[in-house]
């Protein structure tokens, strides 16, 4: 096992980014976390609006997973997260039905962002530095930021952005991490969110306090009413509006005050003609280029490179967000188990 001290660098501080980051962390080993964001949070982000919070990407997370499921109990019994939605529904050609399945879903507290803030504890985090280029020396890697900062020297290096951006990153220093990442297609999603003044009136035959819903016709896929997520009691009626891909890559390029229009009407044309809400207060939208992988890599849940330079995140398990936990964290486990690869990052 590589010695305690070695320095580390992990690209991305979203839920892979962090789990490899804390695996590492645990066993004595020096980690330092890059992200171009504010803070920690990838697709858990969360948006503070006036009068309330809304989630931007995933709006829940499921725990298939052995190693997750224990991870999850450990946030439950903290308080750090909670069962939602709980009363789910589905609109389709017949109109609105309960959704039920053998899958309980969960939610972070207040925020979905609240869990990779927790998670970041404890960890040496540079937020608002987007890595633009990484360069071997003898002594290791070193890491260039877009405000031409250079971090390092690094012994092992794990990058866990969306394929497309960390190709970018290897393009120049690995052929076979670059045309890997090449192998993995990622899917965009546009978010619209409506704040409210008023709640949103009753729906014939449906639960007054439905909190989220499925939608299988139009552009959208998934709405979630956010002041009835865990710990939001007192802000006021507020959805997020999630896109389906396809949707998503056609309007990719459009402005999104059109976005936001056009997802919150195709949110009303689900609704009955006697139970719409008056016009929202502020109506937004925020896209993702790289949502989510169509199609995870085949392997063991993440890629390994020359010189200890690795990749991680659901590109290379599966579109969940366990997948990604699992990923980083299966990445830092082999780096643990395997003494050569860290001796690959100075010797070559």
């Amino acid at each position: 096992m590589p010695p305690p001290s070695s320095s580390i660098a992990v690209i991305g501080a979203g839920i892979a980014g962090l789990s490899c980051a804390r695996t590492l962390r645990a066993a004595g080993h020096a980690v330092t976390l890059f992200d171009k964001g504010r803070g920690p949070g990838g697709r858990l982000s969360s948006r503070r609006a006036p009068g309330a919070i809304v989630d931007l990407g995933a709006q829940y997370f499921t725990a298939r997973d052995p190693a997750f499921q224990a991870e999850l109990a450990g946030w439950l019994d903290r308080g750090l997260v909670k069962r939602w939605p709980t009363s789910l529904w589905r609109i389709d050609a017949q109109g609105w039905q309960p959704h039920r399945d053998d899958h309980p879903r969960y939610c972070a507290t207040p925020r979905m962002s609240a869990l990779t803030r927790h998670l970041a504890e404890g960890l040496t985090l540079t937020a608002g530095a987007r890595i633009l280029g990484l360069e071997r020396l003898l002594d290791g890697w070193f890491l260039e930021d877009d405000q031409q900062r250079r971090h390092g020297p690094f012994r092992r290096v794990a990058i866990s952005v969306p394929a497309p951006q960390a190709e970018a990153l290897v393009a120049t220093q690995d052929d076979t991490l670059a045309e890997a990442c090449r192998g993995i297609e990622q899917s965009p999603c546009w978010a619209g969110y409506a704040l409210f003044d008023a709640p949103l009136p009753d729906l014939p035959g449906v639960a007054r306090d439905w909190q989220a819903a499925f939608v299988n016709a139009g552009p959208l896929r998934f709405v979630s009413r956010n002041h009835l997520k865990p710990g939001r009691d007192k802000q006021g009626e507020s959805l997020t509006l999630l896109a389906t891909a396809e949707w998503s890559q056609a309007w990719l390029e459009q402005p999104a005050e059109q976005v936001a229009d056009a997802l919150y009407m195709a949110f009303l044309e689900q609704l009955p003609a006697n139970a719409l809400p008056a016009a929202p207060r502020l109506l937004a939208a925020h896209r993702w280029r790289y949502a989510q992988p169509l199609s995870a890599a085949p392997g063991p849940g993440f890629c390994l490179g020359a010189h200890g330079l690795a990749l991680c995140g659901d590109g290379w398990l599966g579109p969940r967000v366990e997948d990604a936990w699992c990923s980083g964290r299966r990445l830092a486990q082999h780096w643990l188990t395997q003494p050569g690869s860290d001796q690959q990052a100075v010797t070559g």
